[in-house]
This record gives structure tokens, C-alpha cells and sequence, in this order.
């Protein structure tokens, strides 16, 4: 029965990615401008992916976010894609440690008409998030930085976030090895321990939404 699959052929389920991406997350002038220069410039294509952006914007919507805190900017590919669902007078602050990529993310700002509402920040995410804090608490908060402080930044979004609103993080399976015992490396490790508390931590409600590396998505129920 088709509804009672245990197995995906991989190429059946690229073909519903693409058919999902096409309809569902396509990409503007501006969005796909921005992957060309990341990839002339010789940045890390690191960023999330179109359906993945489609995602963090719907969830931002969903909870009616205004105030959106963001770590790991890189050239801003996921920033524009939530800034694109705050209402008027809305704010997203994103933070990135390296100067070029903060450079070209606001340039990029610019260029999608958003530089009233995307504040890039340059720095270290636990020290900016200290005197960005002074300004919540925020409706959502996305992280996707160092993994060896995902533990961290999670204490911080359950001191910062409102009541109803997200804390989501990307790379939640970091690809494969926080389901494998053998695996034990800080990064792993990290991302393992922010898997547990976020599913375990009273004041949240939460889970893994299965796209490309997983996305860990809590809201603040308490």
C-alpha cells in the first residue's frame, strides 16, 4: 500500500525533494544570486536549503514572530528567508563571526529591500548574544553555529524566548553520527546533548523535523 512504506528508493525521494523544492520553496532573483557569489567567492556552501528556508519561514509565520535572533549568518541565505515572513516593524538580528561573509550577507540585505529589518552583527555568538539579550525577549531563535556550543545557545534561547515561541537548530542529526554510540567526538557529542534536554527540558515541546540534516524545533510551553 502506498501509505505503508518502510523504504524510500533514494531516487524516488529526490525526485519528491525536487518536486517539493519546485513547488513549494522556489528561489527568487535575489536568493539565487546570493548561492552564485557564495560559490564565486569560494565561501562555504554551507547554508540551508530552499525547502528548509520555506520551512524556518512558515514556522517564524506560524507563531507570528516580530523579533527574530539568528547565529551563524554566513551570507544571510536563511536570514532573508525568515525576514521575509516578519509583519511590519518586525527586527531579525543575525550574528556571524567572520567580517566577509558578514560583508556579503549585508549586501545581499540590501539587495532584497530588507536592510530596515536584517541587522547583521559581527562577532562571537555567546558575546553578541550577551548584549543582544538586553533587547527580549524574542518570538524565535535560530541557531546554526559552532556545534560544541549548541548546549549553550540552548540555555540561552529558554532565557530569551517568550512563552510560544520557537528555538530551532539545524544540523540536529549531523549526518547520521548522533544515532551512532561509536561516534563520540565533541561536535557529536554537543549536538546529542541538545537533542536530549530540548526533548526532555519541561518548558519545551519538541522534535525533529526530518529534512536534510534534521532541524530541531522547540516551542516554549512554560
Amino acid at each position: 500500500m502506498r501509505g505503508d512504506v518502510h523504504t524510500v528508493d533514494p531516487k524516488v525521494f529526490e525526485a519528491c525533494l525536487e518536486y517539493t523544492r519546485a513547488l513549494f520553496a522556489p528561489e527568487d532573483d535575489v536568493l539565487r544570486a546570493l548561492r552564485e557569489e557564495i560559490r564565486r567567492r569560494g565561501f562555504p556552501e554551507i547554508y540551508v536549503s530552499p525547502e528548509e528556508g520555506r520551512l524556518l519561514q512558515m514556522l517564524v509565520c506560524a507563531v507570528g514572530a516580530a523579533t527574530v535572533v539568528e547565529i551563524g549568518t554566513l551570507a544571510g541565505y536563511s536570514a532573508l528567508w525568515m525576514a521575509r515572513a516578519l509583519p511590519p516593524g518586525g527586527r531579525l538580528i543575525t550574528i556571524e563571526k567572520e567580517p566577509r561573509y558578514a560583508a556579503l550577507a549585508r549586501e545581499f540585505v540590501r539587495k532584497a529591500g530588507l536592510d530596515g529589518i536584517v541587522d547583521v552583527r559581527v562577532g562571537v555568538a555567546l558575546e553578541v548574544l550577551e548584549d543582544v539579550g538586553r533587547a527580549g525577549p524574542f518570538d524565535a531563535f535560530f541557531i546554526d553555529a559552532d556545534k560544541v556550543n549548541y548546549p549553550k545557545y540552548l540555555e540561552w534561547g529558554l532565557a530569551h524566548v517568550r512563552r510560544g515561541g520557537l528555538i530551532m537548530a539545524d544540523n540536529a542529526y549531523w549526518g547520521g553520527a548522533v544515532a551512532n554510540p561509536e561516534v563520540r567526538d565533541p561536535e557529536t557529542a554537543a549536538i546529542r546533548e541538545y537533542n536530549e534536554r530540548a526533548a526532555r527540558d519541561p518548558r519545551l515541546t519538541s522534535i525533529v523535523i526530518p529534512i536534510r540534516d534534521g532541524i530541531a524545533v522547540s516551542v516554549m510551553t512554560r
